[in-house]
């Protein structure tokens, strides 16, 4: 018996290039520990390549981004209260087994029109703003100081173009940007809106 077969989708050149030249990556908001609260970011090949658990509370005040060893790569601390609450993102460097130093990285604070406002740690002021920071919008983008959109969040698509769950986020990034970055921004994302 013959199978059928559903035929390739025809796409142009251009197209392809764009989509080799960026990164893909699928967020899963949910934990992989049990009554955890965190989330999960698989590869482009889908294997597992970091995870954030959080062990107490939702939205909790200090959360680390780990790879899938456990090693911590980022801590994010949330500081202050009300509308003059922001986060503080540090980078983890491991140095032998022996306890973790961290240094800093970027900090985000909420901005107008819902939106929010990262600056570089020595720089001087916004760097990248996050377009849709309000809690009923699955779909964000993250802009440079020239506007350029350099990363983009959505609800993933199934090849099939099903549509997932709104816990379910592709985050597509330029290549030429700092993956670790916009994944830490994902979180942060998440914490604003306590969906962590």
């Amino acid at each position: 018996m013959a199978k059928i077969q559903p035929l390739a989708a025809a796409a142009s050149p251009s197209s392809s290039d764009d989509q080799r030249s960026q990164q893909a990556y699928t967020v899963w908001m949910k934990s992989l520990v049990f009554n955890g609260n965190g989330c999960t970011v698989y590869s482009p090949d889908g294997a597992v390549a970091f995870r954030v658990d959080n062990y107490g509370c939702r939205g909790g005040r200090e959360v680390f981004f780990m790879d899938r060893k456990g090693n911590a790569l980022i801590r994010i601390r949330r500081k202050g209260f009300g509308m003059f609450r922001s986060w503080e993102v540090c980078r983890c460097a491991h140095n032998g087994g022996q306890e973790e130093e961290a240094t800093q990285w970027f900090s985000v604070r909420r901005a107008e029109k819902g939106g929010a406002a990262v600056a570089m740690h020595g720089g001087t002021g916004t760097c990248y703003t996050i377009d849709g920071c309000s809690a009923r919008k699955s779909e964000y983008s993250v802009r440079g100081v020239d506007g350029a959109v350099v990363a983009e969040v959505a609800r993933k698509q199934t090849p099939a173009g099903v549509v997932l769950g709104e816990d379910v986020l592709a985050l597509t990034v330029a290549p030429e940007a700092d993956h670790l970055l916009f994944l830490g921004l994902v979180v942060v994302r998440g914490l604003i809106n306590r969906s962590l």
